[in-house]
């Protein structure tokens, strides 16, 4: 491996040798976008994570399966001349979609005006290219990081990362850094450096049937006491703190002539600091029914606690800016309302997210990237790569 010259060279090559790759990277974009991925459809993966497979080994990469509850695995890849001991720094991304299989019929793939248009291409099978290019940029100029670069790639992120989450917390407790490869907030390519965190709470009522008609008096009302209890819900909403709350579907009664007996809701809740998440689980867990003779059963936490500015994770940003001031390319850093695997890496190491493509509508029909921003941001990663130890 050759010495670092200055930083500005360093990047300039890396820019200039991903700009020759360009092509490359669009045709592996195509072929991560036309092997659907649902996450829930095992079957479905096994196409798009032997593709990735594939792009590692060839970069030089040792790639481990894990295992997956509801989906077709993971995938962990090592370089293979990471030497014994070698402080790591991780790469986390994942390969599943919000679609289900052909979306790709009334939802194909297409390029137009620079923008590639599909399920998938902006959250986030853009962002696992511009991660694979960027390793490999690095081992075409014969540039070896002082920090080992692992990948961590998932299949479950879009639905909560149940299996993957003990991976990521144990590659977290040990990474130097993490960069998580989502894609941009919004059409600038804003770096994520703050997202709220995310929690779930269904909250079930038990009331007394009557008829509505006859007895009334003798029946206790669930829909009746959910609505005082949904009050109270929204009543938490704080817009100064970033704290809402939303009460996301309602059900309940058996027939319109009964004093219905059951009730529930599903409530949403997004918080900035992990402070005011202790606060609100605290608060929708502790809510006392107010009409007699009803009974409540409240469920659920915020299962994805706040990702903070805290103090390395804006480390991470500094040097996101003076590398992108060495590429020439302009950067800004953004509050994400979502939720991802930075959520859960910030709680372990310093964390930058929204890495990934610049684009347009995640979890949208009108999904898209802008093709030629990849190079950047796969420069921007690899140029990040080559930063020193945090600790």
């Amino acid at each position: 491996m050759q010495l670092k010259t200055t930083s500005t060279q360093t990047a300039r090559r890396l820019l200039d040798y991903l700009h020759g790759r360009t092509s490359e990277m669009t045709n592996l974009l195509e072929k991560l976008v036309l092997a659907e991925s649902p996450s829930l459809v095992p079957a479905a993966q096994i196409e798009v994570l032997a593709l990735l497979e594939k792009a590692l080994l060839t970069r030089n990469y040792r790639v481990q399966r894990l295992l997956g509850r509801q989906t077709g695995g993971h995938l962990l890849a090592i370089p293979s001349a990471r030497r014994k001991n070698q402080p790591v720094q991780l790469l986390l991304g994942h390969c599943d979609t919000v679609w289900p299989v052909g979306t790709l019929a009334k939802m194909p793939l297409k390029v137009r005006q620079g923008k590639m248009y599909g399920p998938g291409t902006y959250d986030m099978k853009a962002g696992l290219v511009t991660t694979i290019f960027a390793v490999e940029a690095l081992q075409a100029l014969e540039i070896e990081p002082e920090i080992a670069p692992v990948i961590l790639i998932n299949s479950d992120e879009e639905i909560g990362s149940h299996s993957s989450r003990i991976h990521i917390q144990r590659l977290a407790k040990v990474a130097d850094r993490a960069f998580v490869m989502e894609p941009s907030l919004g059409p600038s390519g804003k770096l994520k450096t703050e997202r709220k965190g995310v929690g779930r709470f269904t909250i079930r009522v038990m009331g007394k049937a009557a008829h509505a008609g006859l007895e009334p008096e003798k029946g206790a009302s669930a829909i009746l006491e959910l609505s005082f209890i949904i009050q109270k819900l929204f009543a938490l909403n704080d817009a100064e703190k970033g704290i809402t709350i939303n009460v996301g579907t309602i059900d309940g009664g058996i027939r319109p002539n009964v004093i219905a007996p059951e009730s529930k809701a599903v409530v949403d809740v997004r918080v900035l600091r992990q402070e005011d998440a202790r606060q609100i689980e605290k608060k929708i867990l502790s809510i006392e029914p107010s009409t007699p003779g009803t009974q409540l059963v409240i469920e659920g936490g915020i299962g994805r606690k706040p990702m903070e500015k805290t103090p390395g994770n804006q480390k991470l940003w500094q040097l996101a800016q003076s590398a992108a001031y060495e590429l020439g390319i302009e950067i800004e850093q953004g509050t994400a309302g979502g939720g991802s695997d930075g959520n859960i890496t910030s709680l372990w190491t310093p964390t930058l997210d929204g890495l990934g493509a610049v684009g347009d509508g995640a979890h949208a029909p009108g999904e898209f990237v802008y093709l030629d921003r990849m190079v950047e941001r796969s420069a921007l990663l690899s140029r990040l790569l080559l930063e020193p130890s945090l600790q």
